[in-house]
């Protein structure tokens, strides 16, 4: 309707001067958002899906599309991405990054003490876990688990705030060469930021997703590969993806879908665009110090400004032969300046890009001779460098494809992945299978001739898919025992990545009540098939210890098998709570041996031998014998023999931490937004109070009154009060709108008032239009389309001569008064009329839209209309049903009105139109 729209404009808000975000209140919606987040040592970048919004990157609040993932703390105040580091160069101490390298690593790892090396001005310690710690100060300190919960927590702010929506589940990307506690130690971060992880996804798999998902028509039964290049701050990635379509088994049906599977990996730590950037800071140092500059190095300020200025020229130096750099007051009031031309920059460098074309070779030579015919795709913000282009061009033989947003494929390959996995969205399906880097094996003893001798078997192998999982049979042992799980086969790794890893050993298990477990199933016909421990390594590549159990066999006849049915359908009932019933030998052992570790499935298990045990003695005069499956839990306890994780204690200490935090960070905002809130308001104030359109509007006391209150706000938010409470701003700004509000309100309507007056004018030009035409759809005019009473037609002139009448004496009244007086004619009264009207108006149209003309055919009687019973009051009708319908669903959707026309059957006929480009009613 016309007035739906006008009183979105003229209707009257008083000034708050800023609002607070409330984020309690978020739109609903059938599916709950969910985000990705693309966690790097550098920088960290967010994509989202939510309901009716497509895949997009989550601004930050400098509406960039990567943030800095720096978080700073000084003088009591936090900041984050760009913030924190301008707060870096200045006190670098205070300002925390790279935290990637610290993440689930001990104090002694070599990464860390690299670290140490770099940021010299940190003050880190071991803690109590073993891993490193920051000392903030004397009452402070950080584990890097909660300074990347809290860069994960403002990535899930920046979402919500975007998208007016609580988030609360996530997929994030991880380089692929993290091991068990690394991965863990994130997952535990992300759980300190209040997020649920969906996946810890590898960033090259994810970068896979996305070249894959805009490429589906492509993927076929015959395989095609892709070689990917990925390039980051620290590190550097190539895997080599395989795209086909495969048959899965999927809610009962057999459906062939689109496969990702990566089956090769090569990957070097320490290689990426960071060690570029310092060995550029080292050149610009030692071309400082031949200028006679200082000892710069003793300086943590002095070196964030050269690290910052060697970034910035090795990122010129990319698209330039040469640029200089340059730092004002670099040192003791010193500006420096020098040329750098990309020849010198790749001579620094000139050892790091032979180690490029190796991480591609790893990578194809993990694919064990499959990839043949692979392209190259460059992906990772490092890869830009002509040079890295060479190494690559020589390395794979022909140019790298640069067909994906570098920067943000990862992050939008993540966010599909999150909409697969979450619920609420209905994704095009694409099969992912990721592959295993640091395989894994069971290592045991067991008693040999006397002596005890050390078995070990591969769980995963090097490049296994995952998720998977896998079944290890321990068929020799009758007393309780222990087992290791540790990381094995790492031939594939080369020896400089070896050091990386940190400990190999995992884990131990201790299994108690084996033997009693053995002596409660005994007998001529039970047979023993060994303790299985059941592993699973689900979709973010951490291996889970689900159950153990003792496994035996039953053969009994039908006339048996009812005393066993109970005790069988128990045992099927616990197994089927930990894990299948069901395994698979990935290799054939004689039965004398501990049984390989086998991939579990969805298939029926057969046992040959019982069968041919069966086909023997099976005779028409015996029962047929079966077989049931007996399952005993084992109690198991499982011991981290690496890096521990965080304890409960542990982790709600960090929680705890965080949570004040965040609320030092609420409340600082709540005074920032009500000081800033009084300043605009008073500013604005004193404004408009000195303009004679304002100042018209109230009495000279109100005026004068205003013009002080607003000089002492001012003078007292420049001297003490810009310490001030939240509370004591609010309260001052509430007297401050109490004092001007009354002037606003009749400024406003005074401004508001000739547009308003001209809308309901044009509105009753248009009702008489029409009232002319309904004239003609009376009985008296046209028998034979009587479509309005008499009766109807009076109402509505009616009608519009008390409006037109009211308007008249109104605008009489109004203008014999002054501005500051009381307003008669508002812009409410306004509209209340005009609603008043249009309601009388749309009657009638409604009453149009389902008039049937008479049929001549069918006798009088049946022509007759339903009696319109007209009350003496107002003008109100009592409307038939259809016309209670068509009313209720005009007010509810005004704007969309159905197109007048009649269907009797035969030939169509049209009722008059009116066509009126100045008419503000979209009925007509």
């Amino acid at each position: 309707m016309f007035i739906a729209g006008v009183w979105r404009r003229l209707v009257w808000r008083p000034r708050h001067g800023g609002s607070k975000m409330d984020h309690k209140r978020f739109k609903k919606a059938e599916a709950a958002a969910v985000i990705s987040i693309d966690l790097g040592s550098e920088w960290m970048k967010i994509g989202i899906v939510s309901p009716g919004v497509p895949m997009e990157i989550v601004l930050n609040k400098e509406s960039k599309r990567k943030t800095p993932a720096v978080v700073a703390f000084r003088d009591g105040v936090r900041t984050f991405g760009e913030d924190a580091v301008t707060v870096g160069v200045r006190f670098p101490k205070n300002t925390y990054k790279f935290l990637l390298d610290l993440l689930g690593k001990p104090y002694d790892h070599p990464l860390v003490k690299a670290y140490k090396e770099r940021f010299p001005y940190y003050d880190l310690e071991a803690s109590d876990r073993g891993t490193p710690i920051f000392v903030h100060d004397e009452n402070t300190k950080f584990t890097p688990e909660e300074l990347v919960a809290q860069l994960l927590a403002k990535a899930k702010e920046f979402a919500e705030i975007s998208h007016g929506q609580p988030i609360t589940e996530c997929v994030i990307t991880v380089p692929g060469y993290f091991n068990q506690a690394e991965r863990r130690a994130l997952k535990d971060a992300a759980s300190l930021a209040g997020l649920n992880v969906l996946q810890l996804i590898n960033d090259y798999t994810a970068i896979g997703i996305n070249y894959g998902i805009f490429r589906r028509k492509e993927i076929n039964d015959t395989p095609w590969y892709t070689l990917f290049f990925d390039m980051g701050a620290v590190s550097t990635k190539a895997a080599l993806v395989e795209y086909k379509t495969v048959k899965i088994k999927e809610k009962g049906y057999v459906e062939t879908v689109p496969q990702l599977q990566v089956i090769g990996v090569g990957f070097d730590r320490t290689l990426g665009g960071f060690e570029m950037t310092l060995r550029l800071r080292e050149h610009l140092i030692k071309a400082w110090l031949a200028n006679g500059g200082g000892d710069v190095r003793a300086s943590p300020r002095a070196m964030e400004k050269l690290l910052r200025e060697a970034e910035r020229l090795k990122i010129v130096l990319s698209a330039n032969t040469e640029h200089y750099a340059q730092i004002e007051n670099l040192m003791d009031d010193k500006d420096f300046k020098v040329l750098v031309t990309r020849a010198e920059f790749e001579e620094l460098c000139s050892d790091l890009w032979p180690r490029v074309a190796g991480v591609v070779q790893r990578a194809v030579a993990a694919a064990s001779g499959s990839g043949g015919g692979a392209k190259l795709v460059l992906a990772g913000g490092a890869a830009r460098a002509p040079a890295v282009h060479e190494a690559l061009r020589t390395a794979v033989g022909h140019e790298p494809a640069r067909s994906i947003n570098a920067d943000e494929a990862a992050t939008m390959g993540a966010v599909y992945r999150a909409a697969s996995l979450a619920t609420g969205y209905k994704v095009a399906a694409l099969n992912v299978r990721d592959a295993v880097l640091l395989p894994i094996q069971v290592v045991f003893t067991r008693n040999v001739d006397g002596s005890e001798k050390l078995i070990k078997r591969t769980l995963f192998g090097p490049m296994n898919p995952y998720p998977q999982k896998k079944v290890i049979t321990f068929n020799k042992h009758i007393d309780d025992f222990a087992f290791n799980v540790n990381y094995a086969e790492l031939d594939h790794i080369p020896s400089s990545e070896l050091n990386y890893i940190g400990s190999l050993n995992l884990s131990q298990v201790v299994l108690s009540g084996v033997g009693e477990a053995l002596a409660k199933h005994t007998g001529e016909n039970v047979e023993h098939k060994g303790i299985k421990a059941h592993f699973n390594m689900d979709d973010s590549g951490i291996l889970n210890l689900v159950n153990v159990e003792f496994v035996a066999e039953k053969t009994v006849t039908e006339e048996e098998e009812d005393k066993d049915s109970t005790l069988s359908k128990i045992g099927s009932t616990i197994s089927k709570l930990f894990g299948s019933d069901s395994e698979t030998p990935e290799k054939a052992e004689e039965k004398t041996e501990e049984k390989p570790a086998e991939a579990e499935n969805n298939g029926t298990k057969t046992n040959e031998t019982t069968a041919d045990k069966q086909n023997a003695t099976e005779t028409e005069s015996k029962p047929k014998p079966k077989i049931v499956v007996l399952k005993e839990p084992i109690k198991n306890e499982e011991q981290v023999l690496n890096l521990q994780p965080l304890s409960p204690e542990q982790f709600k200490e960090s929680k705890n931490k965080i949570k004040q935090l965040n609320a030092i960070d609420k409340k600082r905002i709540e005074r920032e937004t009500a000081l800033n809130n009084l300043e605009t308001f008073v500013v604005d104030a004193q404004l408009k109070i000195e303009m004679d359109e304002y100042a018209e509007c109230g009495t000279a006391e109100q005026v004068e009154e205003i013009k002080k209150l607003c000089a002492e706000l001012s003078e007292w938010l420049y001297e003490e009060g810009y310490e001030a409470e939240t509370d004591t701003y609010e309260a001052k700004l509430t007297l401050l709108k109490d004092k001007t509000n009354p002037i606003f309100y009749k400024h406003w309507e005074h401004r508001e008032r000739p547009d308003a007056v001209a809308a309901m004018k044009s509105m009753l030009n248009s009702s008489q239009e029409f009232l002319k035409m309904a004239r003609n759809l009376t009985k008296e005019a046209n028998s034979d389309r009587d479509v309005f009473t008499d009766v109807e037609i009076g109402v509505l002139e009616k009608k519009i001569d008390e409006t037109k009448s009211w308007l008249s004496k109104s605008i009489e009244e109004q203008n014999q008064l002054r501005k500051n007086d009381e307003v008669k004619l508002t812009v409410d009264s306004i509209r209340e009329k005009m609603s008043s009207l249009d309601r009388e108006v749309k009657y009638l149209v409604n009453k149009m839209k389902i008039w049937r003309p008479k049929k001549p055919a069918k006798k009088e009687s049946e022509n007759k209309t339903e009696t319109v019973i007209e009350p003496e009051n107002n003008g109100e009708h009592e409307k038939t049903e259809d016309q209670k319908e068509s009313t209720e669903n005009q007010e509810e959707k005004p704007e969309i009105l159905p197109e007048v026309k009649e269907d009797t059957g035969g030939e169509k006929e049209e009722l008059p139109q009116i066509s009126d480009e100045n008419s503000e009613h979209s009925e007509l």
